[in-house]
């Protein structure tokens, strides 16, 4: 008679389907969620009744109150805005530039870096108000 080993049993905890679902969310929250944000500038936007939403992978130039200009958050000097623009907008198949201003900013400044990005190759570019801002 032979004492009976003691079976040796795996403390294994699975935790292939816990991988599984938080990667599921991960990728949820990911598609769900809007990244785009606006530069940390002191910009007062001017408002406008039939504004829509504005679209989050175009281009950003923004005018701040001291009439400076920038790109994805840079400075750019007025004369070098169309080559910037230019350069950035390049390869991409969606040509949208987004003109993010101050409302004291004179139309004089708007149309010459609306008409830049123009020149540039800019197939759409729009004015961001109150309302597309968020």
């Amino acid at each position: 008679m032979r004492p009976k080993r003691a079976e040796y049993k795996d403390p294994h905890i699975d935790v292939v389907p816990l991988i599984d679902c938080i990667l599921v969310l991960l990728i949820f929250f990911m598609v769900t969620t809007t990244f785009a944000k606006d530069a940390e500038l002191q910009i007062e936007r001017p408002g406008a009744k039939s504004a829509g939403p504005a679209n989050s992978k175009a281009l950003r130039v923004y005018i701040d109150r001291a009439l400076q200009i920038y790109i994805d958050e840079s400075p750019v000097r007025p004369w070098m805005v169309q080559s910037r623009v230019r350069d950035a907008i390049g390869g991409a198949g969606e040509k949208t530039v987004l003109v993010v201003t101050d409302r004291r900013v004179p139309a004089e400044k708007l149309v010459e870096v609306v008409d830049q990005c123009r020149l540039a190759g800019a197939k759409d570019v729009g004015v961001v108000t109150d309302a597309e801002g968020g």
